[in-house]
């Protein structure tokens, strides 16, 4: 079915592109699918539907392999206007969720139906197809608006009206760095102002341009070439010292490393129509006042269109229409009780970015921003506006920005000088601020869409690679890998093993790795933050301080004692200072009610994280603890199946005269269970050796049981003098005892008496096991025992043994069925496959029999083996010719 009055599918679109992929029906198609979605849609050119489109597949092709568990195709397509996706099983039969009578979609908790609640929040269209065999669910997402052709235009005009320019037009361009210094200057800069390019690369324009210092310009060259985008006049000073008027142009540029720099475009003053953004229509004369956009008039046309350009635009106009020095705009968050601050200008802008401060600082109207207010000087009452403490700023005018009667944030202008400001500045900036803040506040709501929609990709990715591991070493690496430098600039990872003991430093990164081995000795040389199970960030300010102090230290050092060892690390400690010098919070790591870590962020100097950035954070941090104790919990199952299966296992093998012996042993799976395979091979009395391999069936606690109960009985009834069949019988006699405990057991059990003239003597019993396979030096290779009973069946067994004399160069094989029983489809190696083996081994030592009946096994198949396997290997020495 589909949405009502919504076609599933558009005939008359033209289909400009398709990719289609199929993923079998097991978890890690998820990922895939993930990956396939995504690298389609960049190759594509539209990495702005990326996390929309990845969330969607993600939860379709789940519902597809994990919940229905069938095979999941997903199909591509582009069309002229949209991007449509289509994900299809075989279970046409099951349900679309959605309740009768009406467009309510069932509990969103639930599992069932969650990636169609996606699909209705975050695609333009979706729908379901059903066919006699399959199940289509789709959803389109519609490609942005990418405006084309004319941007501005002007009539025709007659000759003798058009700007006057030279008969060549010379357009300077210089590339400017962050640092403000000249990385290229072409061809027309050189014939305009007298430098070769050598002359001022690497010099600051500054150094050239004469800047004008008219009252009221306000932003000066080193702002402006920070700002997205300026133009305006000034003039250069040519290499003959003369200034020559230019018109500037300047676009804010960053390269594919995310280096920024900016370009500027430079004419003479009097050819400016050449760079200069054409001028608005002036009014009719008698029109309305009305009719001119109050926001426009504000903000400038055209107005930016991201957010962190219409902020730094409104606080750089406020500070012009108040004459001001300096001026700022803080948002408030969502349950305004806080401040951010968001741009500014005329203050360190990377000091206070993303600082907060109260909404209420007093009682009176001057402590609360949601009223207006005048400082005429601050000196006067200190701390009255925290953001400006420091500044040298001594007047200020603030007024709120109101949607609805909702505080959304704040806007205000200072200067140096007392006394600037009254009423009448306050009104007029409250004008402005009325007239933007709405435009401000959409913008907010669309970053806040876009960084959710981002959160909820990443998440998913996240959760995804998180559950993909149970080694705790690399759920820590991920934990630091997923953060860095995504969420923070570096991280460090704290572990508590239980309630009694301290946490840990587990683990540190930094996005540069030279940094990491001085954070790591900076964090070890501190307490560890309390391991506090309240949720949220809390902001850690020791890392900060131990910082700072080793800094001073090493800085004291330096200056008294220059040539000093302990000078020459004075840049790895101040590197490390300013990497913990800004803001650090931790988040704990709880799972199942206890705090198993903490998670620390950290900024570098002076910087404050978001809090949109602190949630997303808090998010990941409860997935990443849950995967982290689970690590926990799987290595100690393991180190306890291992300890256990050793256990089971003799410690080492006595050493017989004349005998070579060697043993294999590989335990299959993944190290959790213990298995059930064993051997053993121990003196038994007056030069006679006992030596056994069985098998219980099954794995796990109850198998290991009879595990340890068949190898001790075995040694402890051989040396009391019983004979093979007695042992046995007995041994099945206490199997059965164990009641429903008990297993199956087949058994290979034997004595060897090695004899003068070089042979040995062997009674075994061979208990529903693998026949021992005899290898003469001649190559022939014969079963050295009869099949009997296996034990753990039958109460009344009678057993009996057999007598078999080896002689030198003669090798006696023992396996467990994990050999003989190894599989490639249908086909078995068998007791013949394993024969044909051992033919091969002829004048072979016994560990050299061992290994390559093991590698014989192995290249049987391609998978893994899924059962134990154990090959125990006797060979009789040949007597030395000499």
């Amino acid at each position: 079915m589909a949405e009502p009055g919504v076609e599933t599918r558009t005939r008359s679109a033209v289909i400009t592109a398709r990719a289609t992929a199929s993923f079998e029906p097991v978890g890690r198609s998820v990922a895939a699918a993930r990956a396939f979605v995504r690298d389609t849609l960049q190759g594509w050119g539209h990495p702005e539907l990326v996390d929309d489109a990845v969330v969607l597949t993600s939860e379709l092709v789940t519902n597809a392999v994990v919940h229905a568990g069938t095979a999941a195709e997903v199909l591509c397509l582009r069309s002229d206007d949209s991007i449509r996706i289509e994900v299809a099983d075989r279970y046409p039969e099951r349900e679309v969720p959605v309740q009768a009578g009406g467009p309510a979609f069932a509990n969103p908790d639930r599992e069932n139906g969650r990636g169609l609640l996606l699909c209705a929040a975050l695609a333009h269209r979706w729908g379901v197809d059903y066919s006699p065999t399959r199940k289509h669910v789709w959803f389109h997402l519609d490609l942005p608006q990418r405006p084309i052709g004319t941007r501005s235009a002007g009539p025709v005009v007659p000759d003798a009206l058009l700007p006057v320019a030279e008969s060549r037009v010379r357009v300077a361009v210089a590339q400017i760095d962050r640092k403000g210094t000249i990385t290229a200057w072409n061809e027309d800069a050189q014939e305009l102002f007298g430098y070769h390019s050598e002359q001022v690369t690497g010099r600051p324009l500054g150094d050239l341009a004469a800047w004008p210092h008219t009252p009221g310009t306000g932003t000066g060259l080193a702002e402006a070439l920070r700002l997205s985008r300026w133009e305006g006049s000034y003039g250069i000073r040519c290499a003959n010292g003369r200034v020559i008027p230019v018109y500037a142009s300047h676009l804010r540029v960053r390269d594919a490393g995310g280096e920024p720099s900016t370009v500027c475009l430079l004419v003479r003053e009097h050819e400016r129509a050449v760079l200069q953004t054409p001028q608005r229509p002036a009014a009719e004369p008698g029109a309305e006042s009305r009719t001119a956009d109050p926001f426009e008039v504000f903000i400038g046309s055209p107005a930016p269109d991201d957010l962190d350009g219409l902020l730094q635009r409104t606080v750089e106009r406020a500070r012009d229409m108040l004459d001001g020095d300096a001026a700022f705009l803080l948002l408030a968050t969502d349950d305004e009780t806080e401040l951010e601050v968001r741009a500014s200008t005329g203050l360190p802008a990377a000091r206070q970015r993303f600082a907060r401060v109260p909404v209420e600082t007093g009682a009176s109207r001057y402590g609360s921003a949601r009223m207006p207010a005048v400082h005429e000087d601050l000196a006067a009452v200190p701390g009255a506006v925290p953001l400006l403490e420091g500044t040298g700023m001594r007047s200020v005018v603030t007024v709120p920005l109101k949607v609805e009667g909702r505080l959304t944030g704040s806007l205000g202008v200072a200067a140096e000088a007392a006394n600037r400001y009254s009423n009448e500045e306050a009104l007029r900036l409250q004008f402005a601020a009325d007239r933007i803040a709405l435009a401000v506040e959409s913008a907010r709501l669309g970053e806040l869409e876009r960084l959710r929609r981002g959160s909820l990709s990443f998440l998913v990715e996240a959760s995804d690679l998180l559950a993909g591991t149970l080694d705790r070493d690399q759920t820590l690496a991920l934990m630091a890998q997923m953060t860095v430098p995504t969420l923070a600039t570096w991280c460090a990872v704290y572990t508590i093993a239980d309630q009694s003991s301290d946490p840990y430093l587990s683990y540190v990164l930094h996005e540069d790795e030279d940094r990491i081995d001085g954070l790591k000795d900076l964090l070890s040389s501190i307490a560890p933050p309390d391991p506090v199970p309240t949720p949220g960030a809390r902001v850690w300010t020791a890392p900060a301080h131990a910082a700072h102090r080793a800094a001073l230290t090493a800085s004291v050092q330096a200056l008294d004692h220059p040539t000093s060892p302990l000078s020459s690390g004075i840049d790895t400690t101040l590197a490390t200072a300013s990497t913990v010098a800004g803001e650090t919070v931790v988040l704990p790591l709880v799972a199942r009610n206890r705090v198993i870590g903490m998670l620390t962020l950290g900024r570098p100097s002076e910087d404050h994280f978001r809090q949109e950035i602190l949630e997303l954070a808090e998010d990941l941090s409860r997935r990443a603890a849950l995967a982290l104790d689970n690590a926990r919990l799987y290595s100690e199952r393991v180190a306890i199946s291992q300890s256990l299966q050793r256990s089971l296992l003799p410690p080492g093998l006595p050493t017989i005269p004349g005998v070579e012996v060697d043993v294999i042993y590989r335990a299959a799976g993944e190290g959790n269970e213990v298995g059930g395979d064993f051997y053993d091979l121990f003196p038994i009395r007056d030069g006679a050796y006992g030596f056994a391999i069985g098998d219980v069936c099954g794995t796990g606690p109850e198998a290991a049981a009879v595990t340890g109960l068949a190898r001790h009985a075995l040694r402890l009834l051989a040396r009391e003098g019983f004979g093979g069949p007695a042992v046995l019988e007995r041994l099945n006699a206490a199997i059965l005892d164990e009641g429903t405990r008990s297993r199956f057991l087949t058994l290979l059990y034997g004595e060897m008496r090695p004899q003068e003239d070089g042979s040995a003597i062997l009674k075994v019993v061979c208990a529903g096991h693998p026949l021992p396979l005899r290898l003469r030096p001649d190559g022939t290779v014969e079963p050295a025992a009869e099949p009997q009973p296996l034990l753990g069946v039958m109460e009344d067994l009678e057993l009996y043994e057999q007598t078999v004399t080896l002689d030198p160069g003669d090798v006696l094989l023992c396996v467990t069925d994990g050999v003989t029983e190894r599989r490639e489809g249908s086909r078995m190696l068998g007791d013949d496959g394993l024969a044909e083996v051992l033919r091969t081994c002829t004048g072979l030592t016994a560990g050299a029999v061992a290994s390559r009946v093991l590698r014989a096994v192995e290249r049987f198949a391609q998978a893994p083996a899924s059962d134990d396997m154990a090959i125990l290997a006797l060979r009789l020495r040949e007597p030395d010719p000499h």
